[in-house]
């Protein structure tokens, strides 16, 4: 029996979600969803001194709009120390780990007198073999003895095997002076107990892979799939960093892109299914697998972010833009709507979504039924109303006052009285998008007629001809 897919993050909380955290996160998701199996969550807090309650809430607010569930509890890996150091004195009790009595004075000296020598600056400590009964009664750290010949293969989904020389891996520690467990061991045992089956994360972690295989072997556990992804690199092919805009995935929420969209992108970055660009969450997941993953850097491109987030819109439920949209609002400090306003959104939302990128594109779309009376016009919109104009508005309100309210019949109508003053229809529409929405940009005269209704319309145009 295939045993089941178990995949993980494991961000450390001392910042928001890092964009390509997300992409990790999601990559992480997709290959779990996709298989039928588990999406842990760790979070990585060992370091007291930089980790913050506001970070981990960030990456859990960060992976909540994502749309990233994960199974069971938040795992907290500082609450687990005692779990670390046991499995440090276990390897201890077995001899595949040692007390290392040596100084930083010590270290510091063997390093520099090997660096003056032109030898290797890989610390070997004396302790390694040396028997209790010298032990002096100090302070000591615990090292596991690393293999001193071969070498190491780290067989990974992306990059290939990589092999690295043992006699390049020192005695890791595994335990500090002071009786805490270090990062490397931690992650190691944390990934064993939680059953992670697959290690997908940042290629940056890759020659971490080799000094953690020496705990997994020592330990006689069983070595996870590795899958080292690489980084994500902006537009002018260096690493992603803040010069480069927006970092945090609430950051592009504030910014108004739909979760859809983000994640159909994140998922483009670095892997490829085909030509295929744009695609739903239920293909992602059917098509994911670890050898679409490229070996190069992924570059961020905020133009296919949007046209990638302006067909997620197009396509998107009513109700669930309606959603999204005043969750935006609320990340991006906006006033939230109105009932009123956010049921006209959503009946309206069939003429927005089409043609608009982002959530404050559709907004603008939306000024119409989102703008009380008496409506502030744009530039465009003032420069569109005439004394003739208005004339003709004037002529044309009665006349809408005894229509039959049914877009058929309001086009005729319209079509109608435009051709009666000798002018086509697109020449009365300018001042009708002024008239009803203040803008000279706006969705089609006769869908904003139709969701306004007669009321409203009329009091519009009773609005701008006095």
């Amino acid at each position: 029996m295939t045993q089941p897919v178990v995949t993980r993050f494991a961000p450390s909380p001392t910042g928001y979600l890092h964009i390509g955290g997300a992409r990790t996160a999601l990559f992480n998701w997709l290959y779990a969803r996709g298989r039928g199996g588990k999406f842990l969550l760790r979070i990585e807090d060992t370091d007291r001194e930089r980790s913050t309650p506001e970070a981990t809430a960030a990456i859990l607010q960060g992976m909540e709009w994502l749309g990233l569930d994960h199974d069971g509890e938040v795992i907290s890996q500082f609450e687990r120390a005692d779990r670390h150091a046991e499995v440090a004195k276990q390897l201890l009790a077995e001899g595949k780990a040692y007390k290392c009595f040596a100084t930083q004075e010590e270290i510091a000296a063997f390093r520099d007198q090997a660096k003056a020598e032109g030898k290797s600056t890989l610390y070997r400590s004396p302790w390694r073999d040396a028997d209790a009964s010298s032990h002096p009664d100090a302070p000591y750290v615990i090292r596991i003895k690393a293999p001193q010949d071969g070498a190491t293969v780290i067989q990974d989904e992306v990059q290939g095997d990589v092999t690295i020389r043992n006699d390049q891996l020192d005695d890791m520690i595994l335990l500090r002076s002071d009786g805490t467990p270090v990062y490397m061991l931690a992650v190691v045992v944390d990934d064993h107990d939680m059953g992670v089956t697959h290690v997908i994360r940042g290629d940056d972690h890759l020659n971490n892979a080799a000094r953690q295989m020496m705990i997994y072997q020592a330990m006689g556990w069983d070595v996870p799939v590795w899958a080292h992804i690489p980084l994500i690199h902006g537009a002018d092919g260096k690493k992603l960093s803040k010069r480069h805009g927006a970092l945090g995935a609430q950051e592009y929420q504030a910014m108004g892109y739909p979760a859809a969209g983000m994640r159909n992108y994140l998922a483009r970055l670095g892997w490829s299914h085909g030509d295929d660009e744009f695609f739903t969450d239920a293909q992602a997941k059917e098509w994911f697998n670890l050898g679409g993953i490229g070996k190069s850097p992924a570059r961020f491109d905020t133009k296919k972010l949007e046209n990638l987030c302006g067909q997620h819109i197009a396509i998107g439920e009513d109700a669930a833009l309606r959603q999204e949209i005043c969750a935006y609002l609320a990340a991006a400090g906006e006033p939230a709507l109105t009932d009123a306003q956010s049921l006209g959104l959503e009946r309206a939302m069939y003429c927005l979504k089409d043609r608009a990128r982002t959530f404050p594109e559709l907004l603008e779309k939306a000024h119409f039924i989102l703008a009380s009376r008496p409506l502030d016009r744009d530039a465009k919109a003032e420069k569109a109303l005439t004394s003739v104009s208005d004339g003709i508005l004037e002529e044309l309100t009665p006349q809408l006052q005894n229509a039959s309210w049914v877009r058929d019949d309001l086009e005729a109508l319209l079509n109608g009285f435009a051709e009666a003053h000798d002018t086509k229809f697109g020449k009365l529409a300018g001042p009708l998008r002024a008239v009803l929405a203040g803008r000279a940009v706006t969705p089609s005269v006769f869908d904003m007629m139709l969701i306004l209704g007669r009321e409203e319309t009329l009091a519009r145009l009773k609005d701008a001809t006095g």
